[in-house]
Parts: C-alpha cells; structure tokens; sequence
C-alpha cells in the first residue's frame, strides 16, 4: 500500500527527525554526482541563456551546488547534491511500505546519489513549464551525464570488462554496486541464459549429427537425385520445366533439418524454455534477496524521490480513459497491419525475383533462382528490420505518452510490450509466412494464385522447412554479427573522433595534493583542471540514455525468441546463440565500462515485464513448434506413407519402407508444348501436344481434386499438433510446479532477516 498522498510521509519525515536521533553523518564526498553541458552564450537577452540560468537558479534553490567551468566554448555545469537531500531519502525509505528493510545499512554509495539526482534534475521546471528534457531538444543544454568513478572503473575493466575474461564468472556484486540492481540483473539473466544454452546447444548438435550420419543412405535424397521425373514450370513465361534431379543438394539440404529428430528436439526445446524461466526465478530471488531488495517497489521509490524533490508535491493519481484505451488499441492494431503488408511486400519481391532470376545469362543464378531468391528475400527483410526498429520504437514511445501512465515504472512497462510487439512482428511476420502459408495457397497448374501478375512461390519436392531455415539462419546471423560490430565500433570510434577533435589541456595537476588543496577533513578537492579533464574523459564517451540497457534486453529477448519458437526448423540456433552470448556479455561490459557515458543507476528487484513476455514467447514456441512440425514439415506425410501407402504398409520387407515416396506426394499436369503458362485438362490432353510434368501437391490426374490422401494426411497433421501441445503443455505445467520460485535456504534467510531487524526496532 502507498501513503496516501505526498504531505503524509512529510509529517513523518518532520516527526521522526524530531524525535529520533539523525543519521550518522554522512562523509563529505568530493566528486560530482551530476554534470551539465551548454554551448556559452554572451548575450544576456537570448532566450536560450536566460532559459539556461532560470533552470541553474531552481537547481540552486533546491541547495543543489553547481561548479561552472568554460572549456572550447562550452559551459561545464558540475552538480553536487547537499547531504539533507540524501538523508530524507534513507529516512523515507526506512519508514516506507514496501521498501522499509531495503535501504542500505552502510549508508549510500554513489550510484544511489546519482539515481536521486537524476530524478531532481529530470523533475526541475521553469516558469514556462519546460523540463530538462524539454531544454535539451530546444539545445539551451547540450548534454547531461554522471561521472565513472576512475577507481571502481578500472576495477570492473580488469576483472570483467575485456574480451580475456570470457571463460570466468561476472562480479555480479560489484556490477551492482557501480551500475545499480536493473544492469546487474540484465548480466545475471544473460549469464543464467548462456548457461542453459549449452544443454540445448549440445542435444542441437546432436540432431544434426545424426542427420548427417544417414545422410547418404536416406532412400529419400536417393529417389531425389536418381530420379528422371520432370517437374512443370515454376513460374509462368520465364521458366521451363525441369528435372527433379537437378535439386539434389537442395533435397540432401532439406533432409539435415527436417528428420526425426528435430520432434524429439522440438519437445525439449519447449520444455527447456519452461524450465529455464522457472530456474531463473529461483536464480533471481537468490541475489535479489543478497542485495535485499527481494519486496522492493519502483512506485513508491518514485513517490520517495519525488517527495524528497518537492515537499509540497501532488499526488499524481491513477486515471484511466476507456476513450483513450480504445484509440490506444485502433493505433495498435493499425501499426501492425502496416508491418504485415511489410511482409506482403517481402513476398512480392521473393515472387519477382525467383523467375527473373532465372532468364539471367548468369548459368549459376538460373540454376540456383529459387535458393537466391530466398537468400535475397531474406537480406531484404533484415534490412526492413533495422529500418521499422527506428519507426517502431517512435510509435510505440507515443502510444505509451498517450495512454498517461501514473509513474515511469509503468509507463517504461507501456513501452516494452508495445515495442516487443511491434517488433515481433517485423521479425516473425515473414517466417510465419514461409512457414505455414509457402505453397499452401498457391493453386494448381491450370488455376495459379498470383500476386502482383507473378505466380506464388511453390515448395521443393523435399518440403518447405528448408526455406524457413535459411531465412532464420540469414536473419540470425545477420543481426547478430552485424549488431554486435556495430555496437563495439560506433561508440568506439565516436569517442576517438572527439578525442582527436578537443581542444587538448595542459597537464597542470601536481598542486591538487598538496596541503593547501585539502579542507580541514582532509577530502580532497581537485583543481579545475583536474575537474575538467575528468569531465572531459566521460564528455568524449559514447551517450547513453533510458533506451540503452533497454535496448540489451529486447535484442536478447529476440534472440531467445528465434531460439524457441522455430527452432524445429534450425536445430543449430542455440549453438548459434550460445557462442553470440559469450561474445556479447564481454562486448556489452567493455562497451558500457570503457566506451559509454556512465548509465543510470536504478535500483529494482526483477527484469520487470520481460519475465511475462518470456513467458508468452515460451507458449508460443508450444503452438509454432507444434504447427512447423504437423504443417510445415514432412514429418506426417511420411509417417502416413510408412504406415499406410508405402512398402512396409502391406508387410513387404524387401525394400525400405520409405521407397517411393517422393513419387507419391507428386500429382501430375499436362502442359502445351512450347506454352509453359498454359495446362490442358487431363481429358483434353489428346487434342494438343502436350508434355507430362509433376508438381507437389496430393491432386487427381482427371480434375486436379484433392484425393482422399490428402485429407487423411492433413486429418493427421492437426491430430499430431493436438497431441503434441497438450502433451508438452502438461509438461510445462508440471515443470513449472516441480521448480519452486524461491529457494528453502533463501525463505529461511529472509524470515531470519527480517525478525532480526525487527528485534532491532524494539531494541
């Protein structure tokens, strides 16, 4: 429960400052917890200098010291918060709801002052109205940013923060006590899931290692590439008809990814995603509950610093609009039907090129025009993923403004699930298509379905699942390696650029230790050259702000998302993710200890709203799975065809029970000679010349009606879906009981902790 309003928990701070003895004085600290940087204007009646010296006298009224220094034309504003400040906060913490028992004991270090005076600074107004943020985007400021404390940097950089320090563990502890619980849990989470990748990447390699042990006895890929079957057209005008066997490598391709065993790595991958949730909860509660901060609430921390900012502040009170849900919905749902006709412009470029590529006088991309045009299919849509990453994240930014949050908890909630989904849908959107819609919906010879005039794309012989795979593997590998050299090299050779660009200080430093440079407490305090050097060292590093660490988790969550949800499709994406998360836990630290400003401190107890969307990920990889499986795959087919059409049906054993099955999911067209893009009906074939081909699909060679075959195949397709997520949702839920969230010893420390301190309080 919160206090009911602001003016409530000042009667008490006034109260227990009166009748309880103060805190232990804290020690003067002679570092700045904050620093502003402005362009310096001379004239005295330009509206961005008198908006700039109106904000630094609010900041002077709340007894916040500022320290200003010239440099190259710029204006350094070092802030210093007053003690006061940060006692009302441990007060307000200790006589709090929810937060009572999670203040620090040793008092506050300097990543707590940061987060309380970034929350003055953000929350400090001008008579028009105008915050910081607000005085940025008008460039009154340039910048803002918090200092990296040089000790505990090159402490980090030593035991964490370099590329030769990928085998060892994190320092989780230090990594909070410098970055503050939101970062340390990002590490924790992105260790504990590289951790459980290894079993996944392990039983990954082990599938495809035994695709590839029956990789030259699989009577299919024998029928394939030994076969004399002409197959008709692929696409209309363009292309001729072609012979089966020419798509050999194509056929022993689809065979490594779509076997036997990819079902019984599918289950587990579903069961794995459950277990590795409930695993992490029981992780997590181990640290939070170190770091006491297991009951931590981020609404009534933000209550407490707001108090502490403004004593005579308003309660901001819940509201709630069905007018604006409403809009907030329609706007939603708009901005995905935008990202869905994305995708149906994907699909038309995959449909163009495939036959333009295949009149080319190139002999190599005639031959390969289908496998290129999915390749190229598939860079384009990576690049529409870089560029609707910048849309989406504008529109989702406003939708959250819109919806009017009560606090920035919520509203940073807001934002992540409509982020996520936007996003999800410009990544999957495409796969669900090649998964679940690629020559399902594309006709027969004689009736095609087109689109933009180009007949849809057909599948292989051998199955669809091998396009699925190479769109997931471009994508992954894609945005894997790119983002990751991306993320090292700009910030890096931005901060090199401003480095050789500055106006270079004279090294005149040796006075700041002797006698005279220190106060009667003998803390330091440095010179202004030393000051600004310093200033200047964290200036030239790379910005962050609320979106960096934000922007680490959605990457992750993505990728765990291409983990789970097809990983029937491409068995290696675990190993493929595993060997990204050993490279990325080092480039991040490197990057946020060496390369960027100093983030944000921020003190929470969970990963937030990223542990629902997990979980909502690891059910949607039951159904996907399920579906790539039954529908996608050829996994039923030949169930039914061993079991009732092929050899072994009938209780021959002399030759393999799969023999002859591409033949049978084969239908057969008649075509006019020298008309590729005209088909004849079966009865008509004596009054034409006409050539014989095939084409994939369960078809009567009288009328193109769908046989009883293919009924019974796909009756069979929705039993094995049916049957396959009930039984792995069951597991899931079992799982799920099995794990408990929190650990005996963790239960027994808390309970211990909490009668202590209350002994204490009596005491």
């Amino acid at each position: 429960m919160f206090f009911k309003d602001c003016k409530e928990k000042m009667e008490l701070l006034e109260k227990g400052k009166d009748e309880q003895p103060l805190l232990p004085e804290l020690p003067v600290q002679k570092t700045f917890d904050y620093v502003l940087v402005a362009d310096k204007l001379d004239d005295v009646m330009d509206r961005k200098y008198q908006k700039q010296d109106e904000f630094l006298k609010e900041l002077k009224k709340k007894k916040i010291s500022i320290k200003r220094i010239e440099h190259d034309g710029k204006l350094f504003y070092g802030l210093r918060a007053p003690n006061d400040i940060f006692e009302d906060y441990q007060y307000l913490l200790k006589v709090s709801d929810s937060c009572n028992w999670c203040h620090d004991e040793k008092g506050l270090t300097q990543a707590n002052k940061i987060r309380i005076v970034h929350y003055i600074l953000e929350n400090t107004f001008i008579k028009t109205g105008e915050k910081l943020d607000d005085l940025m985007m008008e460039d009154v400021f340039e910048t803002m940013f918090c200092l990296h404390e040089k000790k505990e940097q090159k402490m980090l950089r030593a035991s964490w923060a370099k590329w030769g320090n990928f085998y060892k563990g994190q320092p989780f502890d230090e990594i909070k006590c410098y970055f503050g619980e939101k970062v340390a849990l990002y590490y924790l989470w992105l260790g504990w899931y590289t951790k459980l990748l290894v079993p996944a990447s392990v039983l990954g390699i082990v599938v495809f290692l035994y695709a590839l042990a029956f990789f030259n006895t699989s009577p299919l890929i024998d029928e394939v590439c030994n076969s004399n079957i002409t197959m008709c057209p692929p696409c209309e005008k363009r292309c001729d008809i072609w012979n089966l066997s020419d798509t050999c490598s194509y056929a022993k391709v689809s065979h490594l990814f779509d076997n036997e065993g990819t079902v019984a790595f599918a289950m587990f991958m579903a069961i794995w995603a459950t277990l590795f949730l409930e695993l992490w909860k029981r992780h997590r509660a181990k640290y939070v509950s170190k770091w006491k901060v297991f009951d931590w609430c981020d609404e009534e921390e933000e209550m407490i610093m707001k108090i502490v900012n403004d004593p005579d502040c308003q309660l901001k009170e819940f509201t709630h609009s069905y007018k604006r849900s409403a809009l907030v919905l329609i706007l939603v749902t708009v901005m995905l039907m935008v990202i869905i006709g994305i995708t149906h412009f994907l699909v038309v470029v995959r449909v163009i090129a495939a036959p333009l590529m295949s009149e080319s006088k190139w002999e190599f991309m005639s031959e390969h025009s289908k496998t290129l045009a999915v390749l190229l299919g598939a860079v384009v849509h990576y690049v529409t993923i870089q560029i609707m990453t910048k849309v989406n994240r504008w529109v989702a930014q406003k939708l959250s403004y819109l919806e009017k949050p009560n606090s920035f908890a919520a509203r940073e909630r807001s934002f992540t699930i409509k982020m996520f989904t936007f996003q999800f849908f410009t990544l999957f959107s495409s796969l669900f298509y090649i998964a679940f819609f690629l020559g399902r919906i594309n006709g027969h010879p004689g009736n095609y379905v087109r689109l933009a005039g180009y007949r849809l794309e057909e599948c292989h012989p051998s199955g669809c699942l091998t396009d699925l795979f190479i769109q997931m593997a471009v994508i992954m590998l894609l945005k894997q390696t790119i983002n990751n050299i991306l993320e090292f090299s700009v910030p890096w050779v931005k901060g090199f650029v401003r480095k050789k660009t500055a106006k270079r200080l004279k090294r005149n430093c040796g006075r700041c230790y002797r006698k005279a440079c220190r106060d009667n407490r003998k803390d330091i305090e440095p010179c202004d050259t030393c000051k600004i050097r310093n200033w200047l060292r964290n200036y030239h590093l790379g910005n962050t702000d609320a979106f960096s660490l934000f922007n680490e988790f959605l990457e992750m969550v993505i990728q765990f998302s291409f983990t789970t949800i097809f990983v029937a499709a491409f068995p290696l994406a675990p190993l493929l993710a595993l060997i990204n998360n050993i490279l990325e836990i080092r480039l991040d630290a490197i990057k946020m200890v060496r390369l960027e400003r100093r983030l944000i401190p921020r003190k929470t107890n969970d990963i937030g709203v990223w542990t629902k969307i997990l979980e909502a990920v690891g059910v949607m990889a039951v159904i996907a799975n399920g579906l790539v499986i039954g529908i996608s795959s050829d996994f039923i087919p030949r169930l039914v065809y061993r079991y009732h059409y092929g050899p072994c049906a009938n209780g021959s054993t002399s030759s393999h029970c799969m023999q002859g099955y591409i033949n049978d999911t084969l239908s057969i067209a008649y075509m006019r000679q020298g008309r590729q893009d005209e088909f004849v009906l079966p009865r008509e074939k004596n009054l034409f010349n006409v050539t014989q081909c095939s084409y994939r699909d369960y078809r009567d060679a009288e009328d193109y009606s769908l046989t009883p075959k293919f009924w019974l195949v796909l009756a069979m397709r929705f039993a094995f879906v049916i049957l396959f997520e009930h039984v792995v949702v069951l597991c899931k839920f079992v799982a799920a009981w099995f794990v408990p969230h929190s650990a005996t010893s963790v239960k027994n420390k808390r309970m211990k902790d909490k009668l202590e301190r209350l002994k204490d309080e009596l005491k």
